[in-house]
């Protein structure tokens, strides 16, 4: 029995649950996919005056390179926006991770930062979720 015109089925990999917990206190991120530890960074969120949301969120734009239009054209690599302007980016000011320090952003390492990025786009903006608490 012969079966033409039959097109094969091709298995599409399957999307990781990934989400990255920022914790504000601590100034600290975690990594999680499909719920096994991944990653844990510090980071610095945003300074007196200048808060960082709290909340649940999801990527709505990556860019591999950003320059910000707020902030004297500051560099934002690997920038994943979540929320009205504010990202997940890399920072040359690395000294100043695991304290406040940004505009409202999350700012991490820079290897970190594209690390994140690449992780988000394997798996999914929608298979992401952020979550931002004190």
């Amino acid at each position: 029995m012969a079966f033409f015109g039959l097109i094969p089925l091709i298995a599409t990999p399957a999307r990781a649950d990934l989400r990255v917990n920022i914790d504000k206190s601590s100034q600290r991120m975690s990594v999680r996919v499909d719920g096994a530890p991944r990653y844990s960074w510090p980071v610095s969120t945003g300074r007196n005056g200048y808060g960082t949301p709290s909340g649940t969120f999801h990527p709505q734009a990556m860019m591999r390179r950003y320059f910000s239009r707020k902030y004297y054209n500051a560099p934002m690599p690997h920038a994943i926006f979540f929320y009205h302007g504010f990202a997940i980016h890399g920072t040359n000011d690395i000294s100043r991770l695991g304290g406040p320090a940004s505009h409202g952003c999350i700012r991490l390492h820079p290897a970190h930062a594209a690390a994140l990025f690449a992780l988000v786009q394997r798996e999914g903006a929608r298979n992401t979720t952020i979550r931002i608490s004190n």
